[in-house]
């Protein structure tokens, strides 16, 4: 029998919500003043929707006490606590745009963060773990160190003018977050510009990594990020009652459009088990909390499933949550759902670009169709599945995946260029990842055309790091891809080719990558080659070198994981 077409709509009788997310913050408290909005386990904080809101008009209109004008953006490099939670609602507020910062980024990344959007504040902490921030900064900015408190002029970061510290010590150069509060005046603006404020304005930037190389930046509105928030939300069914615990990063969307926005979006609670994924505080977190909700990649779920003292704490409380960011092994999914109490648990597909989720399984959805597909599609969204030429496929076809709505981002922030070949003339936004739709809807990734690599939910560029490796002094040509790993899903691999008479070793490159590039960029494995398989046309084929690193490895393929988001 002939197949319909490859082509889904989401059509839904709920409207979009036409709101800026300074609108539904003020909406929400007053809905729900005294219901609690946030609890952030490792500070001692717990704020209702009312406090919430106050914390957040005190930081939006100090922001603008500053000098800070709607449209500037303001970058924020810190890990997970209640000031990130903040400057995410108070700089759409003031008609800022945030710019996530991923914590695990050393100085080369910053700086072209930094630049290549053009901030002119940046927010973040001393020091978290072995990342000491603002020695990395300072190394950047020399002028930090000798500037007063106001504006800095650094010629390496010539549009940033602020160093907002999360510290209470004062530092030279420097202004605190807790003197963060603009006067009557500054108040007085802040209503203004609300005013002013349109739902299709740009409000935040997260950087992506493509196969292209550096980092680009996906451009995000209110309208973006609010309505997919709030439709994940009712994806999981949550209400105000919920309390959710959100273990993963805020800088990444699943941290802040699956975790706090779709808290704030359904009036319910964010709950912060620490600033960085730890399975024994989350497990406590849950316990502790009654929380109703758990989110987190395969990896944190395996690693709370498998802690010893897994079995002490009572997760009965639990109902839902997303598990999504790598593969989901299909085990996995059934302990999670049997151990966990997690019955309604749910796979989201999705991508920064497009806010980011397209596909979502629901409840209702038989545990099978869970673990083996990422649902269907999201309300007012559009998929098709398409052949190299363009032309629609039919159902249970592959074709690479396609999605329009008010999901996709406005484009990449100074970059045309790589906006108009991810986006087409009909605002279709191509996604490079090959599917397949089934005739009830549901959709299966089956691969990617890109190159990237997904590592515990983390987007690799092989190029990004191939550039970098090229600057080496020993290393002549260099390759990079991903090879399968059991707890990571994915990790990184070079082959390199080195420099006649270079002796250089694996330990000095994976060294000299560790002091430049966030840890999870940094090559598991290391070969020295004389030569890369290559087309008769001179194409290097790098599934040919997969292949044989997971012969030499000694594994095979993953195939029996259950789709999750590549957000």
């Amino acid at each position: 029998m002939d197949h319909a077409a490859s082509y889904v709509h989401g059509a839904s009788a709920t409207p979009l919500l036409g709101e800026t997310v300074g609108a539904l913050l003020d909406r929400m408290a007053g809905v729900w003043p005294d219901r609690p909005a946030l609890v952030v386990r490792q500070q001692g904080i717990r704020w209702t929707y009312r406090q919430f809101l106050a914390e957040v008009e005190r930081v939006a209109s100090g922001l603008l006490a500053l000098g800070l004008e709607p449209g500037d953006r303001v970058g924020i490099w810190a890990p997970n606590c209640a000031e990130w939670v903040v400057a995410q609602f108070a700089a759409p507020k003031a008609g800022l745009i945030l710019v996530n910062i991923n914590p695990a980024y050393r100085s080369h990344e910053l700086s072209y963060s930094l630049n290549k959007v053009g901030c002119r504040a940046l927010i973040l902490p001393r020091a978290f773990k072995a990342s000491h921030y603002l020695k990395l900064l300072s190394g950047l900015a020399p002028e930090l160190a000798h500037a007063a408190s106001g504006e800095l002029s650094a010629a390496a970061l010539p549009d940033l003018r602020h160093v907002i510290l999360l510290d209470d010590d004062v530092e030279s150069g420097t202004h605190r977050w807790s003197d963060l509060a603009g006067d009557a005046a500054a108040m007085k603006r802040l209503r203004e510009i609300e005013a002013t404020l349109s739902f299709d304005d740009p409000v935040n930037i997260q950087f992506t990594s493509g196969t292209t190389g550096a980092p680009k930046g996906a451009t995000l509105t209110h309208h973006n990020i609010v309505n997919n928030g709030y439709f994940i939300g009712e994806a999981m069914r949550l209400t105000e009652q919920d309390r959710l615990c959100i273990p993963v990063p805020f800088y990444h969307c699943f941290g802040m459009v699956l975790g706090n926005l779709v808290c704030v979006t359904h009036g319910a609670c964010m709950v912060i088990p620490g600033e960085g994924f730890d399975a024994l505080a989350t497990l406590e977190t849950v316990a502790e909390e009654r929380c109703t909700g758990l989110h987190g990649v395969p990896t944190m779920f395996i690693a709370e499933l498998e802690h010893p003292r897994f079995h002490e704490f009572d997760l009965s409380s639990l109902r839902t949550g997303i598990m999504a960011g790598s593969p989901c092994p299909i085990e996995v999914m059934r302990r999670v759902v049997r151990d966990m109490h997690m019955a309604e648990v749910t796979i989201a597909y999705g991508m920064t670009e497009t806010s980011p989720v397209s596909f979502q399984t629901v409840p209702d959805d038989p545990l099978d169709r869970r673990v083996a597909t990422v649902g269907r599609i999201h309300p007012h969204v559009e998929v098709k599945l398409v052949d190299e030429a363009g032309h629609v496929v039919p159902r249970g076809t592959h074709g690479e995946l396609l999605t329009r709505g008010y999901s996709v981002m406005r484009g990449y922030w100074g970059d045309e260029e790589s906006t108009a070949v991810a986006i087409d003339a009909a605002r279709w936004m191509h996604t490079g990842d090959l599917a397949v739709l089934d005739d009830e809807g549901y959709c299966t990734i089956v691969g990617r055309l890109k190159d990237m690599i997904i590592r515990g939910g983390e987007n690799i560029s092989p190029r990004e790091i191939e550039e970098f490796l090229y600057g080496h002094p020993d290393v002549q040509d260099v390759q990079v891809f991903g090879v399968p790993d059991e707890k990571f899903g994915e990790q990184v691999c070079a082959w390199i080719r080195l420099r006649d008479g270079a002796t250089t070793t694996v330990a000095a490159i994976q060294d000299y990558c560790r002091h430049n590039l966030a840890y999870f960029k940094v090559p598991h494995y290391v070969r020295f080659v004389d030569a890369f398989p290559m087309t008769v046309t001179g194409k290097v084929q790098k599934y040919l070198m997969r292949e044989s690193m997971v012969a030499e490895l000694g594994q095979t393929s993953p195939d029996v994981h259950a789709n999750a988001s590549t957000l």
